[in-house]
């Protein structure tokens, strides 16, 4: 799943768990980006916000600086920060309702007071404000995912069906002027979502994500990789700066994707992506920088995701905003490009949209499903054993 449960450690602290993180231009205001992180996964539709963490994106300005195989972005020092945070809960009146506030934080210090799950956003300073429980939009068909790692061969079925199906999450939908973005606005943009302690002191951070299923498809199996095949390398992935990636574990990283990606090419029995004399992957430094790229300067896409980086590996100039908009069918195109290449013939995991369309009018998120089902015994029903979590 997109990064739901990507670790041990998000699995034992659901609240700081990020399932999604969305970027791309508003499709009803142009000039605008549209901001989304989801944590809590199979939340209940009366779920609220841990009042010990920060829900932090992060926007910085890039620029292209290579194509073909040592296609590159370049991460501009120039950073706009939107910090989240919120209150402990309180109950309202004599009654056992809760009600929770939330503060967004903005670049150069100004913040915006809101309500979680106020339907009526909150728009000031240039911003415009949804927090709360939410449908979950991400949508996958994981049976086949986990089939296809131990059996080595695509065991994707056209009647699959979608393990999030009616499934909750807690969502924060920010979106920007695009005066608020300064110089970073009409250009490239890269985007990333973090949740991390807050309180005293220096706070750590808990997970990131930037593009989808880097953790829970490219980096998580093991057995491929000989030489790290022991290490549970998600956690360590998360701590790492998006932007600037520690040298202590970066050949780890590289060892793990090198080997991985290889697996993922060989899935149709061809070659599309061969490795050069060191063994390295076309693909390993590219998605070592793990961040959505979005162009401020291109209107909404429903599916651009990935797009600015194949075109980038190409050579060739890119068509659309790139980033991820809440119904891309993101599976279908991460396996494509791992499997057969730039251009490679359309790979198909049988799930080809969410439990119900996202809308293109703010929040975009559909509201969460009163009753939704039980994510273990669904798993339970459907899932293989696997060696590892998911």
């Amino acid at each position: 799943m997109a990064d739901h449960f990507s670790g041990p450690r998000a699995i034992a602290d659901p609240a700081s768990d990020i399932c999604d993180v969305y970027a791309f231009p508003s499709p009803e205001r142009p000039g605008n980006l549209v901001l989304v992180l989801n944590v809590l996964p199979a939340s209940a539709p009366t779920a609220l916000f841990s009042d010990a963490i920060t829900h932090r994106f992060r926007v910085r300005p890039i620029t292209s600086v290579s194509e073909g195989a040592a296609a590159a972005f370049n991460v501009e020092e120039d950073e706009y920060v939107f910090d989240f945070t919120f209150d402990a809960p309180q109950k309202v009146g004599g009654t056992d309702t809760l009600v929770q506030a939330g503060t967004c934080k903005a670049p150069g210090g100004r913040k915006v007071s809101f309500q979680v799950g106020n339907e009526v956003p909150t728009e000031a300073e240039g911003l415009k404000i949804f927090a709360g429980s939410r449908l979950d939009p991400f949508f996958i068909d994981f049976v086949g995912v986990i089939a296809t790692e131990a059996t080595g061969k695509l065991a994707f079925r056209s009647d699959a069906s979608n393990v999030l199906e009616g499934l909750n999450a807690l969502s924060i939908v920010l979106e920007i002027d695009a005066a608020v973005l300064g110089p970073a606005a009409g250009s490239l943009v890269a985007v990333v979502g973090e949740t991390l302690t807050s309180g005293g002191g220096r706070p750590v951070r808990l997970e990131r994500m930037g593009r989808p299923e880097i953790k829970n498809v490219v980096m998580s199996p093991k057995k491929f990789d000989t030489v790290n095949s022991d290490l549970e390398i998600r956690d360590l992935f998360n701590e790492e700066d998006a932007f600037s990636l520690r040298p202590d574990y970066a050949s780890t990283y590289r060892a793990r994707l090198n080997a991985n990606l290889a697996f993922y090419d060989g899935l149709d029995g061809k070659t599309a992506w061969p490795l050069d004399e060191q063994g390295a992957h076309p693909l390993t430094e590219l998605l070592l920088a793990d961040f959505l790229v979005v162009d401020l300067s291109k209107p909404f896409s429903e599916d651009g995701c990935f797009e600015i980086e194949t075109a980038l590996l190409a050579g060739r100039p890119h068509t659309t905003c790139g980033g991820r908009s809440l119904n891309d069918d993101i599976v279908d195109t991460l396996y494509t490009l791992l499997v057969g290449g730039i251009d490679g013939e359309r790979i198909s995991d049988g799930v080809d949209q969410p439990t119900q369309l996202a809308t293109h009018t703010f929040p975009y998120l559909n509201a969460p499903n009163p009753t939704p089902p039980d994510l273990g015994a669904r798993l339970a029903a459907q899932m293989p054993p696997r060696e590892e979590a998911a």
